[in-house]
């Protein structure tokens, strides 16, 4: 006798999961079996395993891709984004188009200063580590306590001005790493965020953002 306990899944809890996380039908079926039918849990599921694959992949490198905009209604709020992939026939597919518009229009709302927390400059990271310490510091508590402190205040800091760690406009539960990571999972392709350049009316100031190099980085062979 079989040990094995087969969930029966109803076809449109499947449709549905799979339109939400863009997941493919086989593992939205897996994800929903192995949760019995919880689709909030099934959803996260196929994000922990995008975000396994995504890391899998991030040492692949990155040559092709696409630059997209996104113009915020009436014209006074402009971004230009550089999206890659491994390959130009994935840089064409649905699935990476919509998430380029997806990550434009989200730095069109939310204006991050860098793409990622290594390219924060040092001289932003000084600035802001003494104006959190000298802040902790007045609370009168013990140092251990006050390193605790710094160390939320700077994860908050990276979440303002970083785009990676910036929860997503569209769905404030994922990041947009996590968002990416998605569809590294669906598409079977490493995908990253080069640089970016928002533009407001008006505003004397505009943010140009672009990844830097590893400092191990080394061509492949």
């Amino acid at each position: 006798m079989s040990t094995e306990t087969a969930v029966k899944i109803d076809a449109k809890l499947v449709k549905e999961l799979r339109e939400k996380s863009g997941a493919p039908m086989g593992d939205c079926l897996k994800a929903l079996q192995e949760t019995k039918g919880d689709m909030e849990e099934a959803f996260v599921v196929l994000r922990k395993r995008g975000m396994a694959s995504a890391a899998k992949k991030a040492s692949r490198t990155t040559n092709e891709g696409a630059v997209g905009t996104y113009i915020h209604a009436g014209g006074k709020i402009g971004v230009l984004l550089e999206l890659n992939c491994e390959s130009d026939f994935v840089a064409r597919t649905t699935d990476f188009q919509e998430l380029l518009k997806d990550i434009a229009m989200h730095i069109a709302a939310t204006d991050p200063r860098y793409v990622r927390r290594e390219d924060v400059t040092e001289e932003d990271l000084a600035r802001e580590k003494d104006i959190y310490r000298a802040q902790a510091a007045a609370t009168g508590k013990p140092a251990n306590i006050i390193e605790k402190m710094l160390e939320g205040k700077m994860s908050k800091f990276y979440e303002e001005v970083c785009l990676l760690d910036q929860p997503f406009i569209k769905e404030q539960t994922q990041t947009i790493a996590a968002l990416i990571a998605t569809k590294v999972g669906k598409l079977g392709e490493n995908i990253s965020v080069r640089r970016f350049a928002r533009f407001k009316v008006g505003d004397p100031n505009w943010t140009v953002a672009t990844t830097k190099p590893a400092a191990t980085e080394e061509p492949q062979a």
